[in-house]
Formats: C-alpha cells, structure tokens, sequence
C-alpha cells in the first residue's frame, strides 16, 4: 500500500468559503480530483492536510473530503497555540472522523522560544489526545529540538524534510544547508519526519539524482521506522509533476524493496497510528 503523507484539496474561491491567501497551484483540487491524480499514479491513500493557505484553522472541506472518500483519506488540521480555545480545539478534533493529527505552522505569528507556553500547551495536550504534532518549521529546528526534549510524550513530526523548500522556481542555490541540523534531531526519538517535497531540493532534472545523498543521510539519521514519504501535492506543481514526485521513489535504485515499502506506507501507519479499513 502506498501513503502519501501530504496532499491538499481546495474549491475555488467562493463566497461560502472564501479563501484567505493564495497557494502555489491550480485553481481547485477537488476531493474528486485528487482520488483522480492518485489514481493515476499508484498512490492508494494519503494524508490530507487541510490547507492553511487558503482555509486557515477552517477544516471544513478537508472533512467534506473525508466524508466523501473515507477509504482514500486520514486528516490533519492546523491549531493556533494563540488561540485561547487551543485545548477545546484539540479535544474535539480528536474525536473527528477521520483525524490522525495536527499542525502548527510555525511563521511569523508563533513564539520562536521553546519555552513558549503557548507552543507547549498545544504539544502536551496532544499528547493527552493521541494526536501527534506536524510542525512546519523551516529555519526553526533548534527549536524544535528544544520543544521534543520539552515533551517526551508526544510525538512530533518534522514536515518537507525540515528544510526551506521553494514554490516555484528558481530553485534553491543550496537546499541541504541546514542538513546537520536536520540529522542532529534525529537524537529525540519522539521525532518523526516527513520525506516530502524532496524533488523540489534537486537542482537536477527528474529522477532527482543530486538529492540521494543527503536523503540517505536523513533515512540513516532517523532509522526508516521514522521516515514517511509524501509529495506535498499540489504545493509543489510548478516545479515536478505529480508522477514524478511518485516515480522517484517507486523507481529509485537507491532503496530495496522492504525499504519502500516502510517509506512510502508501513511507518506512517506505525507514527499515526492510524489505519484505511
């Protein structure tokens, strides 16, 4: 069985659902039209992660999508640990249908201090929940360090390989540049991470030979039973296409086959401790 660990799915802007900011992508990615683009290339389910881009802390259409295609899809929301009602949030989220996790988009908005209370509170009180922690956080992996250590119990997951990865091009002079911090994390054993987006790391045309050495790195650093692979689908459409961003992994020498199996399916079950019965 292969998981993306990463999709979206958004409507148009309209007015009953009005979209806050505009995503690198196509205009709309349906529910449909992504059990479509899976379909297509061999990819039996993934993780939908409601898109804050566009809908914020509204995980309204991610559920609509869920409800429509229970088997295909588990769900991820954003919180905002600035948010006084955090905990009630993440209460009642863990008794949606559907939800394996949640997310902290770590910009601007949110304190970079590891002792943040706020920041805290949203790792401890998913933990009481079940519920492991998505955090993006290009440029902030100290922190997170700080943050795992901080909360044992809880079980974080480092999105898009933990490093800056860009929209559309031009592509990145030097992508892995923060690589030894990203391999220095793989000490707190409560955290996981995302090997998504990764071709748009390359500087090199598909299959992307150029980004092998420094994912083989990260797949070592953090044992494969902490490495889920995922394309962050659409985000990254202006730079592969979707297949690629499948083929380079399905395809790729450089793994064995109880290895991609791990990868791209068999750890994310194990790390959200979900399933798609």
């Amino acid at each position: 069985m292969i998981i993306d660990a990463q999709v979206h799915a958004y409507e148009k802007d309209h007015p009953g659902r009005p979209w806050a900011a505009v995503l690198v992508g196509p205009s709309e990615v349906t529910g449909a039209q992504m059990c479509a683009a899976m379909d297509s290339v061999g990819v039996d389910a993934a993780i939908l992660v409601s898109v804050f881009t566009m809908y914020r802390w509204d995980d309204s259409y991610a559920r609509e999508v869920y409800a429509a295609y229970p088997k295909r899809f588990r769900l991820i929301k954003p919180v905002n640990p600035n948010d006084p009602k955090v905990t009630d949030t993440i209460a009642a989220w863990a008794k949606t249908p559907g939800a394996i996790a949640i997310r902290i988009m770590m910009n601007d908005e949110i304190s970079s201090d590891p002792a943040d209370p706020a920041v805290n509170q949203v790792l401890a009180t998913a933990a009481k929940h079940n519920l492991p922690v998505n955090l993006f956080c290009w440029g902030r992996i100290e922190q997170v360090k700080q943050l795992a250590l901080r909360n044992p119990d809880t079980q974080i997951v480092v999105d898009h390989v933990g490093l800056q990865q860009p929209y559309e091009p031009p592509l990145l002079d030097d992508p892995f540049k923060n690589l030894p911090a990203v391999l220095a994390l793989a000490a707190c054993p409560n955290v996981a991470i995302k090997i998504s987006g990764a071709g748009t790391l390359s500087k090199l045309p598909y299959p992307y030979p150029d980004i092998w050495d420094p994912i083989k790195r990260i797949l070592d650093a953090y044992s494969l039973d902490r490495c889920m692979w995922g394309t962050d689908w659409t985000r990254t459409s202006k730079i592969l296409t979707y297949k690629q961003g499948v083929d380079a992994f399905t395809l790729n020498d450089r793994l064995s086959d109880s290895d991609r199996k791990k990868l791209m399916g068999e750890s994310l079950l194990k790390v959200y401790r979900c399933d798609f019965n």
